[in-house]
């Protein structure tokens, strides 16, 4: 039985991509009429929207959408100008802004851009400082900072962000370190696999099994032990389909990555099966690890919308 509190359900829809202006307007509103709580991004280089315009974007097309990315990359801005953009975002939403931030995993990304790829360590000490940054100049009147990696003096961010002190914190993490951060900083928690390889493949999938995640959710539960009420657990799923052969579809999808099946049989990440047995799947998965904010794909608004419909706020 999970240690956390119970919450009700939220959900969640990760998109990235549109060919006009219409249709990612579009999207947004058809996961806002769907009933899903959050509409997120990824931020990376790869064939996507940019993060920043395409959320306000998301946001002005929609009346109580929520937004955020999941989650920004520290590396790829200054925290003092993805500070000033966020709280931007905020502002003009009218509050509708959460903060995804991670240290940064995608190897393609850095190696296409030129941009140094440092050790975990490194990439990690760096998010904590950016961390720290972006939530002190949300806050009011000036900021000062000196770290190893960056230095800010008297900066008093402008515009501040409507939600105080500032807008929900979401970070993910699949190692203990960043878990055990995310634990003590964050309003809420993702559970990822583990991505060390900086690619998502086989390594990545065979951490996403629900004894991995036991193990996960035990180093959060166990860092974040002063303030469990505060956390909000959070797993992007992966692995959606609506199905009368849930068999089947998990043995193709562990084909695909060349894993056993029993590894996706009873893992959080996948949602595969009927409508009814994927309610009793979510169920039991905030049962076990307290996980009450899913976020599944932008192509399965339509399909996941009946279990929304019936779990939402519950």
């Amino acid at each position: 039985m999970s240690k956390f509190p119970h919450r009700g359900f939220r959900f969640g829809v990760q998109a990235s991509r549109a060919t006009t202006a219409r249709e990612w307007a579009d999207l947004a509103r058809r996961a806002e009429a769907n009933g899903y709580d959050v509409l997120t991004m990824p931020d990376h280089f790869t064939d996507q929207l940019a993060p920043v315009p395409a959320l306000m974007a998301a946001a002005d097309a929609t009346t109580d959408l929520r937004v955020g990315a999941l989650v920004f990359d520290n590396d790829y801005k200054h925290p003092v100008v993805l500070a000033k953009e966020l709280a931007t975002i905020d502002l003009l939403s009218e509050g509708r802004l959460e903060i995804g931030l991670g240290a940064g995993w995608m190897i393609s990304d850095y190696e296409e851009a030129g941009i140094p790829y440092d050790s975990p360590k490194v990439r990690i000490d760096r998010f904590v400082e950016g961390l720290k940054i972006i939530k002190g100049t949300m806050g009011e009147g000036p900021y000062s900072f000196s770290g190893d990696h960056y230095t800010v003096t008297n900066y008093n961010g402008q515009p501040k962000p409507l939600q105080k002190p500032c807008p929900p914190v979401l970070i993910g993490g699949g190692g203990k370190r960043v878990l055990t951060i995310a634990a003590r900083e964050a309003d809420i928690v993702g559970i990822n696999g583990t991505l060390h390889a900086g690619v998502i493949g086989t390594e990545a999938v065979a951490t996403m099994t629900a004894d991995a995640v036991d193990e996960k959710v035990a180093i959060v539960a166990e860092a974040g032990a002063h303030r469990l009420a505060d956390i909000e657990m959070n797993i992007r799923t992966f692995f959606v389909k609506v199905t009368d052969d849930r068999a089947g579809m998990i043995n193709a999808v562990a084909g695909m990555f060349k894993i056993p099946a029993e590894l996706i049989e009873d893992s959080p990440f996948g949602l595969i099966g009927s409508v009814d047995s994927i309610i009793e799947s979510i169920h039991a998965a905030r049962e076990r690890w307290g996980f009450s904010y899913f976020i599944v794909g932008g192509e399965n608004i339509e399909e996941i919308a009946p279990v929304v419909a019936a779990l939402k706020g519950k």
